[in-house]
């Protein structure tokens, strides 16, 4: 077995978990489908997205003063098909594009011998944007929906197949607990309606996201191929000198994967200095690993706008999403049989978690009411904005 093939075999063990619940949600329903006692249906994710689909405008029409585009179109992708789609959403540099198509579908079908394939093809690439498709891949199970391109996806395995998981799991008579578990269904597919809706709306700012993640990219390619091209004895100080843990030489490419994920600035800067402190500071290299690899400098350097610019953007994006969502649904029945059988929370302990984008989205709506969706998008807050929300208004008054 090669050093390439290892790899792809921890790449597929590292999906275990992922892979073994969609194979034993899938044969559960298949095995409540053949069980003659159980003979509900719940009404197709389809049918009920589309019956859903107006109230959701209105709704977002109403609380922001945006519409939702016409052009916004809803598809309901089947599992192999929503991975695909997750590939998508890694923001690849133009020529990484293909490669990184191929190796999505590769994981998403379990075929280690295409993966190994691509590795040893480009193993830059796959450094640089395997552990994208895994993160991305692992999460299809707890992903609801997804945007991208003036198309909403709703993971039409997981609403179809939960609900009816959920109603079997509480045992018969069935029919005492479908008006329950039929409205905690329905509350997530306005839940996952409204967050991906309000995505549609934030174009430019999934724009300067997407391009951000590119240039970023361009910069993970360039430390990694930096690396994969140091020599073995370089490669021996540069270990001793950090004090990592020894890998055997017979494993070379395991070796400098190893030092390139810790020396990735994600974690090597951002493990010490939070992004909005990167927005007064740079990163300091040691001197003497800066010796050693002399193009590390340069590096963190060209690595640290483009991130600050992709946190920027995702801060909005997200925050404004959550906050839209829990406003507009903080009084729906169906949300809160939604967080109560899907999530197993209340709707007070729900409201209670915030992060820093629902935070600053709250004191811009605090003072600007609708008004401030629109500024928001248009005039997107910088990382030290988005620790003091008066610095913002500020600006954007002035």
């Amino acid at each position: 077995m090669t050093e390439f093939d290892e790899f792809a075999e921890a790449l597929i063990d590292q999906l275990a978990v992922e892979i073994n619940e969609e194979k034993e949600n899938t044969d559960l329903a298949s095995k409540i489908d053949e069980d003659s006692a159980f003979k509900i249906n719940f009404n197709s994710l389809e049918n009920t997205s589309n019956e859903i689909l107006p109230w959701v405008k209105n709704q977002i029409q109403d609380f922001i003063g945006l519409s939702v585009p016409e052009t916004t179109k809803i598809q309901f992708p089947e599992l192999i098909e929503l991975k695909k789609l997750k590939g998508k959403r890694i923001f690849t540099t133009d020529d990484a594009r293909g490669f990184v198509d191929s190796l999505v579908e590769a994981i998403s079908k379990e075929d280690i011998g295409k993966i190994s394939s691509l590795m040893k093809q480009d193993t830059v690439k796959f450094l640089v944007y395997s552990t994208y498709a895994k993160n991305y891949i692992s999460k299809i199970s707890v992903t609801f929906g997804d945007y991208l391109e003036d198309t909403i996806y709703l993971n039409k395995l997981f609403f179809s197949i939960l609900p009816k998981i959920k109603l079997y799991s509480q045992g018969p008579p069935y029919e005492s607990g479908y008006e329950n578990i039929n409205s905690s269904y329905i509350g997530a597919v306005k839940m996952t309606m409204l967050e991906e809706s309000i995505h549609a709306i934030q174009h430019e700012l999934y724009k300067s996201n997407k391009d951000a993640v590119k240039k970023v990219n361009k910069v993970y390619e360039d430390l990694a191929k930096t690396i994969l091209d140091l020599d073995d004895e370089m490669l021996s100080k540069i270990f001793d000198y950090m004090n990592l843990e020894a890998v055997p030489d017979e494993f070379p490419i395991a070796k400098r994967a190893n030092l390139y994920f810790v020396l990735n600035p994600e974690y090597f800067i951002l493990g010490t200095l939070p992004p909005d402190q990167m927005a007064t500071k740079e990163g300091q290299i040691d001197t003497k690993l800066a010796e050693m690899i002399p193009q590390l400098t340069d590096i963190y350097r060209r690595w640290l706008k483009p991130r600050q610019q992709q946190y920027e953007a995702m801060t909005v994006i997200q925050g404004m999403a959550s906050f839209v969502v829990r406003n507009i649904l903080k009084d729906d029945p169906d949300f809160k049989n939604y967080l109560s059988v899907f999530k197993g929370m209340d709707l007070p302990s729900f409201m209670a978690k915030k992060d820093l984008g629902i935070k600053f989205t709250e004191e811009i709506y605090e003072k600007l009411g609708k008004d401030g969706f629109k500024k928001l998008i248009d005039e997107p807050p910088t990382t030290i904005e988005l620790k003091d929300s008066q610095l913002y208004l500020k600006r954007i008054s002035g």
